[in-house]
């Protein structure tokens, strides 16, 4: 079997830091061409700039806002323009909101569900059509959150809930296409997400982003008879220890 991702095209929503650039990290490694967005063009540039120096393949950084359904077709059409066709869709951008029901505000509650569940569909909508024709990949970051539910979680909580259900449900949608659909459920990542600022030392008992493209490469070279299509990962070790 030929497990080779030379040439396949990738593209990764939200990829200019954290969990999106360490999966575009890893792909440009194993020679993949990718396209990472942002809803900042300069950014989006700038990451592909510095990630260009990771590996053989090719990258190039679109801006594009998952919260826009255009905006998501239109990444889409430029990553098809600029490679020949799109292969994987990594649906990773994300937010957190924090607050007690109380305090959690109408505008955080729908920034949190616009980008982690209705931008993953729109992601879906926008990316299905060419996925069929290369019989690819879907796959979103979800959480462990979108099982364990915690205080001052409401929103957060209600957006990874609903995208572990919406990512299987897709799956069996999807099975009969020949395009696969997984669900990775990380838990403490080191990243730059709710404003936390990755620490060598501080988080080296976390998951780390190049982790997550590791695990991300293994499944796209998997044998494609079989589908993990739900993956819960967690630091090997808690914070105590």
């Amino acid at each position: 079997m030929n497990t080779s991702l030379t040439g396949k095209t990738a593209l990764i929503t939200g990829g200019t830091k954290g969990i999106g650039y360490g999966i575009a990290a890893a792909m440009l490694e194993h020679g993949m061409n990718v396209a990472i967005t942002s809803r900042k063009k300069t950014s989006a540039e700038a990451a592909a700039k510095k990630l260009a120096k990771t590996g053989s393949g090719s990258i190039i950084g679109i801006k594009a806002d998952v919260r826009d359904l255009k905006s998501q077709k239109e990444a889409v059409k430029q990553t098809i323009k600029k490679f020949g066709a799109l292969d994987v869709l990594i649906a990773n951008a994300g937010v957190g909101h924090f607050e007690s029901i109380e305090k959690l505000s109408d505008k955080q509650w729908k920034e949190t569900i616009d980008i982690n569940l209705t931008g993953v569909f729109y992601s879906a909508k926008a990316s299905v059509p060419a996925l069929k024709k290369s019989k690819g990949y879907f796959i979103t970051i979800a959480s462990l959150a979108g099982t364990n539910f915690f205080a001052k979680g409401t929103a957060y909580n209600a957006s990874k809930f609903g995208l572990v259900g919406f990512t299987q449900a897709m799956m069996l949608d999807l099975r009969p296409d020949d395009v696969k659909v997984s669900t990775i459920m990380p838990g403490s990542v080191a990243t730059h997400f709710n404003n936390h600022k990755p620490d060598d030392k501080k988080d080296a008992w976390k998951i780390w982003p190049e982790d997550i493209g590791e695990l991300v490469i293994d499944l796209l070279k998997m044998h494609p008879r079989t589908l993990p299509s739900k993956i819960e990962v967690r630091p090997s070790k808690t914070k105590s220890a």
